[in-house]
């Protein structure tokens, strides 16, 4: 796993350094998505607030992980496919969000569906949230 972390800090023509390496093994880890306060309790006090948004905000811009707005306008944060670079990310899938436990999931195989738009606009990105229970919420009722 490490050397999976390290390689795609390289690859991403970053410095390999101990906040960024363990910032980016909570998201190998994850099952879901991360907010920023889920990776303060992971660090506990490992890494500042500063250190941590620094370090999302250089990922995101790296294409190495996108982020997923949320209902309650935070953000979360997940793994990008291997085919996102910096500047230009192709996560074109559907985001899940639990109302029960409240993790987000990537649901890489939905796709975003085709939105035609009006003439004249011109779309940047487009976002799609659904919220819900998730399997393992799911079941425990």
């Amino acid at each position: 796993m490490q050397d999976a972390v390290a390689e795609t800090l390289k690859r991403s023509q970053l410095s390999v350094t101990d906040s960024r390496k363990k910032i980016l093994e909570f998201f190998h880890h994850s099952d879901g998505a991360l907010a920023h306060a889920d990776i303060e309790r992971l660090s506990g006090d490992q890494f500042d607030r500063v250190t941590i948004y620094r370090t999302l905000q250089t990922f995101v811009e790296k294409g190495i992980i996108h982020s997923i707005p949320t209902a309650d306008n935070s953000i979360k944060y997940a793994l990008c496919k291997e085919d996102c670079e910096a500047g230009r990310h192709h996560d074109n899938h559907v985001h899940f969000v639990c109302d029960i436990c409240g993790n987000a999931f990537c649901l890489d195989r939905v796709a975003v569906p085709d939105v035609k738009l009006p003439q004249g606009f011109i779309g940047k990105q487009t976002d799609v949230i659904i919220s819900g229970v998730c399997n393992k919420c799911g079941l425990k009722s």
